[in-house]
């Protein structure tokens, strides 16, 4: 009787132990909600998409990012509208524009020295500070007149300016078809400048094969030809000037190209 009791007791105890075996699904419940947690993370990772999508689409589809001006600086004779179409950017999205390429398509420019080109946010998204070529003389040729700087680079005249030596060439000088893409020999360029210095004549003449040269009170052509010994051909100049004037000769010609064998013509006298 004893042992049977014994025997229920334990079956008793037995089944108290496995009523307590739920509790270890526990991690189960633990585990649910960590997927819950972690779905809720995707759902706001694709709402930060969606919203970068969107301010993509915006960014790229908002007129005010398309350049339809620019800010410009450092200008003297240059409008804004010249320097804003030789920078070859109208209607282009800001994303797309290269400050370096804007700069080269500046400097293509014959009156553009240099350029900084800085790009921005609106409403000033491209900034351009140029930096022009100051002209040094003005050339005139077959009916163009064009400016040129100290370099001997060709470019369009802007303005009238009183102040600048004054070259008139005979057509076809520099070639029939002179244009502001060209160059003038750097020859030229110092001798007119040492020319004006030393005559102080408002106006200069350019041949092909005599070079520079002016026509003095007299009547007469005067050649100095180019390059960098204009100060010791017009003391020659000079000395032949008072020579010719002592005898009374009325020169046509007075040619000292070659200064090692200046000559003169002579319409009358001895």
């Amino acid at each position: 009787m004893s042992s049977r009791l014994r025997d229920r007791r334990q079956k008793r105890r037995s089944a108290g132990v496995l009523r307590r075996t739920p509790s270890a699904e526990r991690p189960e419940v633990q585990h649910s909600i960590r997927t819950e947690g972690f779905n809720s993370w995707r759902l706001v990772s694709l709402v930060i998409i969606l919203c970068l999508l969107g301010v993509l689409f915006l960014f790229f589809s908002a007129d005010a990012f398309y350049v339809r001006g620019v800010s410009v600086s450092g200008a003297g004779y240059l409008t804004r509208e010249e320097i804003f179409a030789f920078s070859e950017i109208a209607n282009t999205h800001v994303f797309w524009i290269s400050d370096e390429q804007v700069r080269e398509n500046l400097l293509r420019s014959p009156s553009i020295a240099d350029a900084q080109v800085i790009i921005s946010w609106p409403p000033q998204m491209v900034q351009i500070v140029v930096e022009e070529r100051e002209p040094a003389l003005i050339w005139e040729q077959g009916g163009t007149t064009v400016w040129v700087d100290l370099q001997g680079r060709v470019m369009a005249q802007r303005i009238e300016r009183d102040d600048l030596v004054r070259i008139v060439a005979e057509a076809g000088s520099l070639g029939d078809d002179f244009t502001p893409d060209e160059a003038l020999a750097a020859d030229i360029v110092s001798g007119s400048i040492q020319l004006y210095d030393l005559l102080q004549v408002p106006i200069l003449r350019y041949h092909r094969t005599k070079g520079l040269g002016i026509r003095n009170a007299n009547g007469w052509d005067v050649w100095f030809g180019v390059g960098s010994q204009m100060r010791d051909k017009v003391l020659i100049y000079n000395a032949m000037l008072v020579n010719l004037q002592s005898r009374g000769i009325q020169a046509g010609e007075v040619n000292v190209v070659d200064i090692d064998s200046p000559y003169y013509t002579v319409i009358f006298g001895r």
